[in-house]
């Protein structure tokens, strides 16, 4: 067991010098793998940024009905009554054409234009408000009330948000296919990286097979190899992604602020960072790897 550890430290240690001994080898290798790696998560972390601000728009689900301009007091009574009665209403209110079409103008700015109109074209309205953000059942009350008497067009509101959960779904199927595609490439380059080594090494393996050591004994270098040629590509990748995070907030802190928010892009949080790095060194040993039990394979 002792001879064990002993070898692992020599290993580590032998594969550390070989790294500090050809520096910019070492650093192409290593930017390679980096942009390899920092392009799916850099679709990530922006795609965990969007989300975040979905959810941050989300409240409960609400119903807009829009009523025809023949509906007078009594209907608007008889709706809200009606509608009260729905299971899963929370809160109701009644919006005059007049009220929406200041509200407009002070909204949109547009208060010359509201003034010269010769007559209101908005219709009135009723805001429900459900109890939860269920857009199924928001779907449902909405086909109900478009039977309703006097209703002339019904609006879910929370129809953007299931369509931007679709759009951020296929962003993240994308995002999984270009990772994979990334992550063949990512150990292609490392198992070439390897096999240059292993080439520059071939005289040393094969006298200490000659003296009797182990296949794992002779991988077990290049294994630490490949693994630290991987953290440290998914090092670099952390970097750039950050450092682009910083580089765009400053444009999206002010975009945020003339919408009246303080919302800013996020990087990844540090369990999220060591399981990249995990991840990223896992990859690293793979290409070592297969490449060092392909060399083996081919002359035993």
């Amino acid at each position: 067991m002792i001879a064990w550890l002993r070898h692992h430290l020599y290993s580590l240690d032998r594969t550390t010098i070989r790294l500090m001994a050809a520096p910019v080898s070492t650093a192409l290798n290593v930017i390679v793998i980096g942009v390899a790696l920092a392009l799916p998560l850099a679709g990530y972390v922006l795609l965990q940024n969007l989300q975040s601000l979905a959810n941050g728009f989300a409240t409960q689900a609400q119903l807009t009905l829009f009523l025809d301009r023949s509906a007078g007091p009594e209907d608007v009574k008889s709706l809200e009554d009606r509608l009260g009665k729905e299971k899963g209403v929370m809160h109701l209110r009644f919006v005059p054409r007049a009220t929406a079409l200041a509200d407009l103008a002070r909204s949109a700015d547009i208060s010359e234009v509201v003034g010269a109109l010769r007559e209101n074209p908005l219709p009135d309205a009723i805001i429900v408000t459900l109890k939860t953000n269920d857009t199924v059942a928001a779907e449902i009350l909405a086909e109900k009330a478009r039977s309703f008497a006097k209703v002339g067009y019904v609006q879910a509101d929370s129809t953007w948000t299931r369509r931007l959960d679709a759009l951020i779904g296929l962003g993240r199927s994308a995002l999984g296919v270009l990772g994979v595609l990334l992550s063949f490439a990512l150990v292609a380059v490392t198992v070439n990286t390897i096999r240059l080594q292993i080439l520059t090494q071939h005289d040393e393996i094969e006298v200490s097979r000659l003296i009797g050591a182990t296949d794992s004994y002779i991988k077990r270098p290049f294994f630490y190899l490949g693994t630290l040629l991987g953290a440290f590509g998914g090092l670099f990748a952390l970097a750039l992604v950050f450092a682009g995070l910083g580089f765009l907030n400053r444009d999206v802190s002010t975009l945020a602020a003339l919408y009246g928010s303080t919302f800013s892009l996020v990087g990844l949080g540090t369990s999220d960072c060591l399981a990249f790095l995990g991840f990223s060194a896992a990859l690293g040993w793979l290409g070592a790897h297969l490449s060092v039990s392909i060399y083996l394979l081919k002359t035993n």
